[in-house]
């Protein structure tokens, strides 16, 4: 990404990942096979982004494939997308073990979800795509 938020093809990316966790996601392939990730936004899950083997979750028709990270899908729920749709989020590894069903993003790690609102040069590119 350049100074505009978008990178060489002029796009900007709804989710992105630190190097931690696509560091996390490539021994996640190697160990298991693909994976998928899904923001979860319900009260228990709370909002913590979940990993699965990939097709192990059921994706919806009213979920928004946001875009990959680490070569793998990520998704998340329309209604969450309307809250959402205005910030970036960033893909992290935090200290502890996942909550809920989710694949764990290393030993005593997991998943975190980091966002960024974006800026008005972003928006408008967004909006145009």
């Amino acid at each position: 990404m350049d100074e505009s938020g978008t990178d060489e093809q002029g796009m900007v990316a709804r989710v992105v990942a630190t190097p931690a966790a696509l560091e996390a996601i490539a021994q996640l392939v190697v160990e298991r096979g693909p994976v998928m990730f899904f923001q979860s936004g319900g009260c228990c899950d709370g909002s913590l982004p979940m990993c699965f083997a990939d097709g192990e979750f059921v994706i919806g028709s009213h979920d928004v494939l946001l875009g990959e990270v680490g070569g793998c899908p990520f998704y998340i729920d329309a209604r969450q997308y309307q809250v959402w749709k205005h910030t970036q989020l960033i893909l992290d590894v935090g200290i502890g073990e996942p909550e809920g069903f989710s694949l764990a993003a290393g030993e005593d790690r997991h998943f975190i979800i980091r966002s960024k609102v974006f800026t008005a040069a972003e928006q408008a590119v967004l909006e145009g795509s």
